[in-house]
């Protein structure tokens, strides 16, 4: 049954599903609590790591915030922080399987869950189609290293000029190269879809040699470029002059207004903290463990990353980083007899975002296939191959969204659009814990935000000021998008949804 009545259009779109509704659907087994808290700050550290520290470091530094990049991401670790706090309450509280599409379906109500679909589209389509972008820029680059040239024409998105070094290749005419498409990004999303419709078992013992590679890469970077600096610090210390680069008089450039700018952009380095709060039926101590395993794994991570971006910005001038590989950039500033390593690095990032890459599409193949189950979405959504049992048709259509986004838009773009609509999930996950305090005060939180209700609402903030820091033409893009899907909400959604028809849900 639904929660609420349905007679009258406001009470239409705060139609919810009840917790047990949620909880037929999931069919989970009773999970066994084995985890404890350094269980989930590990699961954390391994969700967290990876496009944002390998990818999007460089254009934040180079184009906004200078050396003073590592500030930005305190302040994005800060506003992870306080929504990781509210994903945690959330869990603890309702004892469902999900995304915080699920949780506002729970809370808020259907015409949230619906938006939150949306922004779920840009948290995990699109930042796949960044985490390629920039596994494209590490292929070409170890390619490069073994003599080995992909026609750069064919190595970035459509009409740009195609970089090098962080500045403009020249062709044989004397011309700026332009990019037609970007081949390996479009190559490793189309070859990982067709994985995931064949299938893809998940193995633990291969998702912890993978965790434990990409951390290497970022322990060993930090130690052995560390080290290069330490002994050439009297030279490269000029990396560093002027620490906040002063602002050009545009929105975002440099200065303090650079600083906040970056921090929409390396807000992306965080993504996945999430994944934590979907472990809460297995934690030991979900009152304790859940917050322990969110913050704990946002502050080691916060202390990585800014340890990189110092290392990062000494390394090279932070004007040379706006490229899609800066780790590789850095290590390639050690020398030729470092060569070794630096090839060790791309290969690490490599298997690294291969990974990143087949979770957020995975993840967003499962989301699409449950709004359909739910009816928001047409059932071929759901559809799934009678022999391999995966959804084939949804799983095509996310390949070939993520698969052109990722070879014919530039990554600054990509990853913006994936920050303000993470930003906006974020801020709606903040706003139903306060809205579950209104409205359910009764039911049993394993655990609660401290300081109820100033964080969620600084969280709520912090979220959408940081939205407000992009460039106008993204949020123009946002707003359209935003309306459109409301639009096809009101068209499709609301009239097919199988809540309002008193209906479980497609099989």
């Amino acid at each position: 049954m639904a929660t609420t009545p349905n007679n009258g259009l406001i009470s239409r779109l705060l139609l919810r599903k009840t917790v047990e509704q949620v909880q037929r659907e999931t069919e989970t087994s009773t999970l066994k609590r084995t985890l404890g808290p350094w269980n989930l700050v590990f699961l954390g550290i391994g969700c967290i790591i990876g496009a944002g520290i390998f990818v999007r470091t460089g254009n934040a530094a180079a184009l906004h915030a200078g050396p003073a990049v590592l500030l930005s991401f305190l302040v994005a670790g800060v506003v992870c922080g306080l929504a990781g706090l509210c994903y945690a309450e959330l869990s603890s509280t309702l004892p469902v399987s999900g995304s915080a599409y699920t949780y506002s379906y729970t809370t808020v109500g259907e015409f949230a869950a619906w938006v939150m679909g949306g922004l779920l589209l840009l948290e995990y389509g699109l930042a796949a189609s960044v985490v390629a972008v920039g596994w494209s820029g590490y292929v070409v680059s170890l390619l490069g290293d073994y003599g080995m040239v992909i026609p750069p024409e064919l190595t970035g998105p459509y009409g740009h000029a195609v970089m090098k070094d962080g500045v403009a290749l020249i062709g044989a005419d004397g011309n700026p190269v332009t990019a037609l498409f970007n081949l390996p990004a479009f190559m490793v999303c189309a070859a990982l879809a067709g994985l995931l419709i064949v299938g893809v078992s998940e193995s633990a013992k291969v998702n912890n040699l993978i965790v434990a590679i990409k951390a290497t890469v970022i322990i060993a970077f930090i130690v052995i470029c560390g080290w290069y600096v330490i002994q050439h610090f009297d030279t490269l210390k000029a990396n560093w002059d002027p620490f906040i680069p002063e602002a050009t008089g545009k929105d975002g450039e440099f200065g303090w207004g650079g600083i906040f700018r970056a921090s929409s952009i390396v807000f992306f380095a965080y993504i996945g903290f999430e994944a934590v709060s979907t472990a809460g039926q297995e934690s030991k101590n979900p009152k304790k463990d859940m917050p322990f395993g969110i913050i704990g794994s946002l502050v080691i991570c916060t202390v990585l990353y800014i340890l990189v971006s110092i290392v990062m910005t000494l390394m090279v001038n932070y004007k040379m980083l706006n490229v899609p590989d800066p780790v590789a950039v850095a290590v390639d500033a050690l020398g030729p007899a470092w060569g070794w390593f630096a090839k060790t690095v791309k290969i690490g990032a490599i298997i690294g975002l291969t990974s990143v890459i087949l979770v957020l599409m995975y993840g967003q193949t499962r989301i699409f296939y449950t709004m359909a189950r739910d009816g928001l979405l047409p059932k071929v959504f759901a559809t799934v191959h009678p022999k391999l049992k995966t959804p084939w048709v949804n799983t095509i259509l996310v390949g070939l969204i993520t698969a052109s986004a990722a070879a014919f838009f530039d990554i600054n773009t990509l990853g913006d659009m994936t920050s303000v609509g993470t930003l906006a999930a974020f801020g709606i996950v903040c706003l139903s814990v306060i809205w579950l305090r209104v409205t359910h005060p009764e039911i049993p939180r394993g655990f609660k935000v401290p300081l109820y209700p100033i964080l969620p609402v600084l969280g709520i903030i912090s979220c959408f000021a940081l939205i407000f820091t992009v460039e106008a033409r993204v949020l123009i893009f946002f707003g359209w998008y935003v309306l459109a899907a409301i639009l096809l909400y009101f068209a499709y959604g609301m009239r097919n949804s199988r809540l309002q028809q008193g209906l479980e849900p497609h099989v």
